[in-house]
Order: C-alpha cells, then structure tokens, then sequence
C-alpha cells in the first residue's frame, strides 16, 4: 500500500465513523484541501453536533496543502467535463494528480476513475 493518499471528504467521513474498511489507511500518509475540510465541517455538524465536527477539522488541518490559482484552472477545466463532480471533488482530484498520489474515496462518481483508490463503506 502506497504511503501517501489524498484523502477525500468521503474518506474523511468514514475514517471519523470508524469504518473497518478504512482502517488500513489510518497509517498511511494523508493530503486534503480546506474545501474538504469545509465539506467535512458542515456534513459533521449535521451528524454529530458543532463541538465534534469542529474537533475533527481541526485534527484534519495539518494535512490540508495549498490549492493554487493554476490548481484551481485545471480542476475547473475537469469540472467542465465531469458536471457531475463538486467543486472540492474536482480540486481534490487534481490535486491528487498533482501530487502523484491516489485519490481516496468512496464516492461511485470514482469507481472506474484512473489514479483513484476505491474503497466502499461497510
């Protein structure tokens, strides 16, 4: 298993609730961006409360990199092509590609997505 991940929202959700499938990442390597740490925040604060979720984003910040104007270009021009994807999907996904490491999601919109680790919730 490669060390370092690029950690989606979906990957991110699914570490804090423990999923079994998951828990062989937990010591590899993560990257992320604050847009997913946003879509974290606000999915938590549904689910488990404001005081939590804002636990977890903050355990999560350390591993969130810079997103560049030209990163922001490029995952836009893959949005144009791919409708279907969020914005922090599409910036997640070029910022994997960037960093040469795979995308880490759960998300089926990936399924079958080149330089994508895919791994389902139990």
């Amino acid at each position: 298993m490669n060390n370092l991940y690029f950690f989606d929202t979906y990957a991110l959700i699914e570490i804090v609730r423990g999923s079994q499938n998951y828990k062989p990442y937990l010591d590899c390597g993560i990257i992320t961006t604050a847009f997913n740490l946003a879509e974290l925040n606000y999915s938590l604060k549904k689910e488990m409360g404001k005081e939590m979720a804002n636990e977890h984003t903050e355990k999560f910040s350390e591993f969130a990199v810079n997103v560049s104007i030209e990163d922001i270009k490029q995952a836009m021009d893959l949005k144009s092509l791919h409708r279907n994807l969020s914005i922090p999907d599409a910036i997640g996904y070029t910022i994997a590609k960037k960093h040469s490491v795979k995308f880490l999601t759960g998300d089926n919109y990936f399924k079958d997505m080149a330089n994508t680790e895919f791994v389902k919730k139990d």
